[in-house]
């Protein structure tokens, strides 16, 4: 995981996944009918075209966020290249198909099917007969029953990232013949097509030597259309050529690059041909698409609008009192500036011969809300802060723009087109101020004096953090600010006036203690459906307070500050200043608008990119943040650690597995057991469904949107683009022939 982008699903389900786990109450049920997934949003977009139209050879130049630390995809430092890697030229049993839904790979295995279920779940898997591995050897029972040794989780010489289902088999072993598999449960696991896949070779998971390092930095025996034939760290490429013991349909293309670039220099790349493949932020998307649209309607074209421009440059000197000298020195900068211009020109030009596929990620961004310790902690001040957001108003301003559906995601588990999907936020309800603003004054959050704070005196945020005032807002990106704090005034101003006195933020891309409130932080842990004993004494749904309750004054307007034996009510929101953040920037800057409406006020603190999750999410120095989490064809394995209720470890620590958020509850663990125990795909589904309602009622994370997906490709490369949920088929991608077209419209 990771703020802006998403790792492979191997890491996801990693105990260290940073690049990106029975209450006596009633159960809330999802509000979504069974059909509500069966169409994801947006299709693939990856100008599809068949075989027969693609020329034979050629190399494809790919840009990846970094150069693959490991090429083994169970170590906890495996990332997006890593699985790039995998998918060109290990086996997989099963694949994901354009809904997420995982779909059986023919190309190794005929057959997978649940053969027994008592006394034990058994599994036989039938190989494809031509399946081998390069060195010539039969993919057979030997190379499962390693993997299954090496991440069992029995072994603790491997260094393994996950042992997720691994650790519920019995044994593996030949079947009838050579080509047959048979896998033997100790416990029944609704998952177990999650299993093998990527499938490693024995050379590689027998021996933990072998595990550890040997397949770190090169992969001698592989299975796929490519394999890997070198890994240049000086140039920074990973180099896949076709392989020629492959038995499937022939690659198209000759080689593969995978080639490390930065996500700011993306265009450049496109433009000089250092890669013909790239996905890029919004920002270089539109760049490329006027590039291929808007030829000439740039300014300073020539030297006449050079000319014209210097001139006007002398007669504001002249106008305005400046000497010679001084109109002189802008000349020169104006020189500069041109020589500049006309690189990005020339780059423009270059640009025309790519054009931006679009889809959405099978990942979504979330607003997450520590409910370790602060106000946060406090059930009924994390509804407030989702009451107060309009989530189809964030969708519309990260995917309007790029003509995507701007739909809001509801479900932490899946996205729509996904058998387990359902929109349950109801289970939390939507926006509504009145109601935020009701659940902050029953946590005592009201309208009053606020202490001066003295020097190194803690907020009443996350524990040791401050709540000063705001800094100059000429300070550097790596810096914090307020907002909805200062800008507050005692007599209740307008909501215009106060707008314009605040200190906006700029638009630039980028565990334990105590609250003063007895029960919070118990709350934080056990997820007690606070929200219930009201509702029995006549409150309104999601309301915490009894009926008769009155609203805070002004429930039609705007609050003052709002304050709590004192302390002001500040949260500290934490934020990445790099490249490619300016989307995640424009939301915060919508949520901390929001949030003010209702009196919460925001710490905005931007960090850089290398510390913003292991210093700050993982580590939980936050109160909210803006981060992503992929989707998964197996939530029942994949959510359990990310969702998982925190326990105190004999030290005093706090176990979170990969819930950064610290909100838990025993009846989600429980739900999301029972989903991974039973073989009933309907009952699994609907435990899935369960335990999302569940989730969305403890308000530790707030689905937002399904993220943008924007690849530019050379314009005669099909099969490839945006894929959505499908893994992509590697062996179809190329260049098309002269005088052939790729369909017009993205794939369904």
């Amino acid at each position: 995981m990771s703020y802006d982008g998403v790792g492979p699903r191997a890491v996801m389900r990693s105990v260290a996944f940073l690049t990106a786990s029975a209450l006596a109450v009633p159960l809330l049920a999802g509000c979504g009918s069974d059909d509500e997934g069966s169409k994801p949003l947006a299709g693939q977009d990856i100008a599809a075209a068949p075989r027969e139209r693609l020329a034979d050879g050629g190399t494809l130049r790919w840009a990846v966020d970094a150069m693959p630390q490991t090429l083994n995809a169970f170590q906890a430092d495996a990332d997006a290249g890593t699985t790039r890697v995998a998918q060109a030229v290990l086996p997989a049993m099963f694949r994901p198909d354009a809904s997420g839904r995982p779909q059986r790979d023919a190309d190794y295995l005929d057959s997978a099917r649940v053969v027994e279920t008592e006394p034990r779940q058994v599994v036989v898997y039938r190989l494809n007969q031509q399946a081998v591995w390069s060195d010539g050897r039969e993919i057979g029972a030997e190379d499962f029953a390693a993997q299954w040794r090496a991440l069992s989780g029995k072994d603790s010489a491997y260094w393994t990232a996950r042992n997720a289902g691994y650790d519920r088999i019995e044994k593996v072993e030949r079947g009838a013949n050579d080509l047959e598999v048979r896998v033997t449960f100790a416990k029944p696991y609704a998952d177990w097509r999650s299993l093998f896949s990527p499938l490693y070779p024995k050379d590689v998971t027998g021996t933990a030597d072998a595990f550890n390092d040997g397949a770190r930095k090169k992969l001698k025996v592989s299975a796929g259309p490519f394999a890997v034939q070198k890994i240049d760290t000086k140039d920074k490429d990973v180099v896949l050529t076709r392989n020629p013991r492959w038995w499937g349909h022939t690659a198209k293309l000759s080689e593969i690059v995978l080639h490390e670039v930065p996500r700011d220099k993306r265009a450049a790349a496109l433009a000089d041909g250092t890669v013909d493949v790239a996905d890029v932020d919004p920002s270089e998307a539109d760049r490329i698409t006027q590039a291929a649209g808007a030829q000439g309607s740039l300014p300073f074209q020539g030297p006449a609008g050079g000319r014209t421009a210097a001139k006007a440059l002398r007669s504001w000197a002249v106008l305005h009192g400046s000497d010679e000298k001084a109109a002189r020195n802008e000349r020169r900068a104006l020189k500069k500036q041109r020589k500049s211009l006309a690189k990005y020109l020339a780059q423009q030009e270059a640009l025309r011969d790519f054009e931006v596929r679009k889809s959405l990620e099978p990942a979504y961004t979330q607003l997450a809300l520590n409910g370790a310790d602060g106000p946060l902690a406090d059930e009924r001040v994390r509804h407030a802060v989702a009451h107060a957001l309009n989530r189809k108003e964030l969708a519309q301003v990260v995917l309007q723009p790029l003509g995507l559906p701007a739909v809001p995601v509801g479900s932490h588990l899946a996205l729509s087109g996904q058998d387990a999907y359902a929109d349950s936020s109801d289970a939390l309800g939507g926006q509504d101020t009145a109601q935020a603003r009701a659940l902050l004054a029953d946590a005592g959050w009201v309208p009053g004096p606020v202490k001066e704070q003295k020097k190194g005196e803690k907020a009443a945020g996350a524990e040791g953090r401050s709540a000063g005032g705001s800094p100059d807002p000429s300070q550097s990106d790596d810096g914090t600010y307020i907002v909805g704090v200062n800008d507050h005034v005692e007599d209740n101003k307008g909501h215009d006036d106060q707008q314009k006195n605040r200190q906006e933020p700029g638009h630039r891309g980028s565990e334990d203690g105590h609250t003063g409130d007895g029960g919070a932080r118990q709350l934080a842990q056990d997820g007690r459906p606070y929200a219930q004993e009201h509702l029995k004494q006549g409150g309104a749904p999601g309301a915490y307070a009894p009926k008769g309750t009155a609203a805070p004054a002004g429930a039609g307007a705007r609050t003052g500050p709002l304050a709590k034996d004192g302390k002001p009510l500040s949260l500290r929101f934490v934020l990445p200043s790099g490249p490619g953040s300016d989307t995640l920037r424009k939301v915060a800057d919508r949520i901390t608008a929001m949030l003010d409406k209702v009196g919460i006020a925001t710490e905005i603190t931007k960090v850089s990119d290398e510390s913003y999750f292991r210093d700050h999410i993982a580590s939980g120095q936050y109160d909210l943040a803006l981060y992503s989490w992929p989707s998964s064809a197996f939530p029942a394995t994949d959510a359990r650690p990310i969702y998982a209720k925190p326990v105190p470890g004999a030290d005093g620590s706090l176990n979170v597995q990969q819930n950064y958020t610290r909100v838990g509850t025993d009846q989600v663990d429980q739900l999301l057991d029972q989903a991974i125990a039973t073989l009933d795909q309907g009952e699994e589904r609907d435990l899935i469904r369960k335990a999302d309602a569940r989730i969305w009622a403890t308000a530790g994370s707030i689905p937002l949107y399904q993220r943008p997906q924007l690849t530019a490709v050379r314009k005669n490369l099909a099969n490839i683009g945006s894929f959505g949920f499908r893994t992509p088929v590697y062996e179809d991608m190329g260049y098309l022939k002269k005088g052939m077209k790729a369909s017009s419209s993205p794939a369904s």
